[in-house]
């Protein structure tokens, strides 16, 4: 698609771009492609990790920004989606490279001879993943926005990209092929490689759950604890400034959408529950018939067949705020 159109084109019709992002973008269009399919699976990953939570990680439809208005306030919401956007750009660029859909990068060079861990010696062969290749580059193209601009908030940003790129490498694993007789792993051939999204994201999740809040330390270098009784925060930990919107209610200054029609579960005593969920707002019950699949048989050879089973059950979802008003607040 870039290909046909031309990178420049393609590259200056990007909004919200900065020059550097431009250039890299118009040099390395094949890398493009790849961060593009990298931002569809971070986004993915966060809405499957807040997915029972007021706050969900959904998306704007037209807005460049993606998330809207809540990026605009320095919560341990935008630091997680900049740490999980971060990693995203990692994760994809590094597939792409081992998987010969980059021509500046392939498979891990410095992976070559031999080597040992606690089983023993081994020979690298394979294709091991190209990390440092996937978080230079993030590097280079996430973290040239919040270079621009020397404030507060940049620096959270660039703080938490890094925690995202480097939670990427924590879950490279060495993955082995026995030879010898009869599979006896006399010798071994080796290869470095990068464990499921998923991982990462549950990692950055806990992340989410224990983020530091930091006020600017005087010198503008650095960051403090709000709070004295906090620890300080590691290069792992995500940092935020703000306290977050309660998300209750539609707020779009403050980019929460409300959990107003949000489906909740009427057992559940966590986030997903309706108490919780709907803010005590109550909730509405709806008697829903779904259609599965039950009963499957194994027929020789070689099929499956199934009845179709109903099924009828109780849909609970948030009652929207009383007062009319509320919803068009801006």
């Amino acid at each position: 698609y870039i290909g046909a159109l031309g990178a420049r084109v393609i590259c200056d019709n990007i909004p919200g771009l900065v020059n550097k992002q431009r250039q890299l973008c118009q040099r390395y269009p094949d890398i493009m492609q790849s961060v593009g399919e990298g931002a569809k699976e971070w986004i993915r990953e966060c809405q499957h990790q807040f997915r029972h939570h007021r706050w969900n990680c959904s998306t704007l439809d037209r807005d460049h920004t993606v998330f809207g208005r809540v990026m605009l306030r320095s919560s341990r919401e935008a630091a997680f989606v900049y740490a999980i956007s971060s990693a995203g750009v990692v994760y994809a660029i590094t597939r792409a490279c081992s998987q010969g859909e980059l021509k500046a990068c392939g498979c891990d060079p410095l992976k070559r001879g031999r080597s040992k861990d606690e089983r023993g010696e081994f020979d690298w062969g394979g294709c091991s993943d190209n990390i440092n290749y996937g978080i230079r580059f993030a590097k280079a193209f996430v973290d040239a926005k919040e270079k621009k601009v020397k404030d507060a908030r940049a620096l959270m940003n660039l703080h938490n990209n890094r925690c995202g790129r480097m939670a990427v490498k924590r879950f490279l694993k060495l993955e082995c092929k026995c030879h010898g007789v009869s599979g006896s792993c006399t010798l071994r051939t080796c290869w470095l490689a990068m464990s499921d999204f998923r991982k990462t994201g549950d990692y950055l999740r806990k992340k989410y759950n224990g983020a530091i809040q930091v006020t600017m330390n005087q010198d503008g270098t650095g960051f403090t604890v709000a709070n004295k009784n906090f620890r300080k925060p590691t290069k792992t930990d995500l940092v935020y400034f703000e306290n977050s919107p309660d998300y209750c209610v539609m707020d779009k200054s403050a980019g929460s959408l409300g959990t107003a029609g949000r489906v909740c579960s009427k057992a559940s005593r966590g986030t997903d529950g309706c108490e919780v969920m709907c803010c005590g707002r109550g909730y509405d019950t709806t008697r829903v018939t779904r259609v599965t699949k039950c009963e499957c048989k194994f027929h020789w050879c070689c099929a499956v067949r199934c009845k179709e089973c109903e099924d009828t059950v109780d849909v609970h979802t948030c009652k929207a705020p009383k007062r009319a008003e509320w919803l068009d607040q801006t």
